[in-house]
């Protein structure tokens, strides 16, 4: 049993990668218009309106079944503003890095939280078994090959990435903390409403305020965006992560490169006029690497 609700884990984690994949588009789209202040603070407010009558439906269908419902205890309130923090601060550290540095470098070092969440893990007392380990170095090599030209060097938007990968570190092993302890969908929207509130403070406070008409222009990346990469995305990562350990979790969510080189390809091939439209072997190999990696996350462990 255990296994397999590690597995159920794993594969919403999957799912998760995949939708965060497909937004790669939509993100780089929205960015382009509006500042990523704005773009953040709309598109989270968004997913977080979303879950509004998904919670209510929910909570009135565990009512119907004398189910009892979670209200706003300490650890869900908590809980949810400390995520919304960490979730906006790594969100906006990782866009206004993009402008500085690569696309592809930015996703590579943004995926160095598969390094950090198990360093991270044993100060929490979470010890990865010797596979799981294994399977970080692999899909940290696969991330590599697809995202670097062989050329690496630090400039102003890299330490914005790398930080950003530190805090998105902590935003796991929070979830993993509070996730089993609370309403997964209740968590998922706290956090939107406040990591998109502080966004929001920060777009007035810049002056970046986007006209009606930018934001009617980018209906389609903002609903995408908002929905669900913010709504549907973010609520199965905290559901996903109640199944799983992190360090498997961190490496399953890092696919979201992968599925964004492939969605890009598949784009190009369509007719979208998009760079990056082609894989080379060199990525092609990464994409070997990154899914021999999640083959291994998935093996079950012995029992002693």
């Amino acid at each position: 049993m255990q296994y397999q609700n590690k597995l159920k884990g794993n594969l919403i984690l999957l799912l998760t990668a995949f939708i965060w994949g497909m937004s790669f588009i939509a993100q780089s789209v929205g960015v382009e218009e509006i500042s990523s202040f704005s773009f953040i603070g709309i598109r989270s407010t968004l997913g977080g309106i979303v879950l509004l009558p998904v919670i209510f439906c929910l909570d009135r269908s565990k009512k119907k079944k004398g189910i009892p419902v979670q209200k706003a205890d300490k650890t869900l309130i908590l809980g949810g503003i400390l995520c919304g923090v960490l979730l906006c601060a790594a969100t906006v550290l990782q866009t206004e890095g993009m402008i500085y540095t690569s696309p592809g470098k930015s996703g590579f070092l943004t995926a160095l939280y598969m390094i950090i969440v198990p360093i991270l893990g044993l100060f929490m007392g979470k010890r990865p078994r010797p596979v799981i380990l294994v399977s970080v170095l692999i899909a940290l090599s696969g991330l590599y090959l697809m995202c670097m030209d062989g050329s690496f060097s630090i400039n102003e938007g890299d330490v914005l990435t790398i930080v950003c990968a530190l805090i998105f570190s902590l935003h796991i092993l929070v979830i993993d903390r509070v996730s089993p302890k609370v309403d997964g969908v209740k968590l998922a929207c706290l956090q939107f409403f406040v990591c998109g509130i502080i966004a929001l403070i920060g777009m007035v406070m810049l002056g970046e305020t986007p006209s009606l008409s930018q934001v009617g222009s980018l209906w389609a990346s903002l609903g995408y965006s908002g929905v669900l990469s913010c709504g549907v995305a973010y609520t199965l990562q905290i559901v996903g992560q109640k199944y799983t350990d992190p360090t498997s979790a961190s490496i399953l969510m890092s696919l979201e490169s992968v599925f964004a080189t492939l969605t890009t390809v598949i784009l190009v091939a369509c007719g979208w006029n998009l760079t990056g439209g082609q894989l080379s072997a060199r990525e092609l190999w990464g994409c070997v690497f990154m899914f021999g990696a999640i083959l291994l996350v998935q093996l079950p462990e012995k029992k002693r």
